[in-house]
């Protein structure tokens, strides 16, 4: 059990230049007894009012240096400070807030609130066990209008799908990738530093002058999964899951128009979704 969705933001000032923090904590508890369930013995429970306090009162006390420090806080402060906790976990997501620029120069105390993918991460800990941390981006929407493909797949009576050789890749992107036992890692500097995100936005695109061609959304996780592992040794295990934007031609023929792919509407559902979870082989292994 536990609380969802505490929001808050968490400024923080030097001088006269401000920084802010907008996030959404879940945090949730398992206890080492059940009583609450089987027997209505609430003795032992934290009420999730007192969790929803404590997360305000981490934030005051310790600020938000990284959301996975953040969460490693969190998660801590629970098994430290609760003996009848067996379990928590904890995620935190953050509002993608960035500092306004004019001409170059950046803004002392005013932001822009930018939707192109919201950055998360989860810590999670049982009792007398290592402390795991995971991190992400979610809500990425990404799109190329050529570059793209798909031919060659299995066929019967039931096919109606023609093969395609230059189409509209379009999706909603999520990515979360695991960092294994907490270790001294700077998550800011893995971040922005060796780039994660960019490195998906890479494998998706190409090269900027000529793109890169894709013959299925399956090898396009697959892409980006090989590049982030291949760039960021710090990153044990990624999961992609890509769900599919299709869009289809509008046909003119009856306005009397050639429409040559310039014209289309999304398909809003059913929509494709693609799926996997890649690691290296010696952190599978073990």
């Amino acid at each position: 059990y536990g609380k969802n969705t505490i929001k808050f933001l968490r400024l923080h000032r030097e001088g006269k230049k401000h920084f802010v923090k907008e996030v959404e904590v879940c945090t949730h508890l398992r206890l080492t007894s059940a009583q609450e369930y089987l027997d209505g013995n609430n003795s032992l429970v934290i009420p999730t009012d007192t969790i929803k306090n404590i997360v305000l009162v981490l934030a005051k006390k310790n600020g938000i240096p990284t959301l996975e420090q953040f969460a490693i806080d969190i998660c801590k402060h629970f098994m430290t400070t609760f003996c009848q906790v067996a379990y928590v976990k904890t995620y935190v997501q953050e509002v993608p807030w960035q500092r306004l620029h004019e001409n170059g120069v950046p803004h002392i105390h005013s932001f822009i609130c930018v939707p192109d993918g919201i950055r998360f991460c989860e810590a999670e800990q049982c009792r007398n066990g290592p402390l795991i941390v995971f991190a992400g981006i979610k809500d990425l929407k990404l799109m190329k209008t050529t570059q793209s493909g798909f031919e060659g797949f299995f066929k019967n009576e039931h096919t109606t799908l023609p093969e395609r050789n230059d189409r509209i890749l379009c999706g909603e992107l999520f990515c979360k990738w695991s960092y294994g036992e907490c270790r001294d890692f700077d998550f800011d500097c893995i971040w922005y530093m060796n780039k994660i995100r960019e490195c998906i936005l890479e494998a998706f695109a190409g090269p900027p002058d000529c793109g890169q061609y894709s013959p299925s959304y399956q090898k396009t996780v697959n892409s980006i999964q090989m590049l982030v592992l291949s760039r960021v040794s710090q990153v044990e295990v990624i999961e992609v899951v890509l769900n599919n934007t299709f869009y289809n031609v509008v046909d003119m023929k009856n306005l009397g128009l050639n429409n040559d792919k310039e014209v289309l509407v999304p398909v809003e559902t059913p929509y494709g979704s693609c799926a996997c979870t890649l690691g290296r082989k010696k952190f599978l292994e073990a």
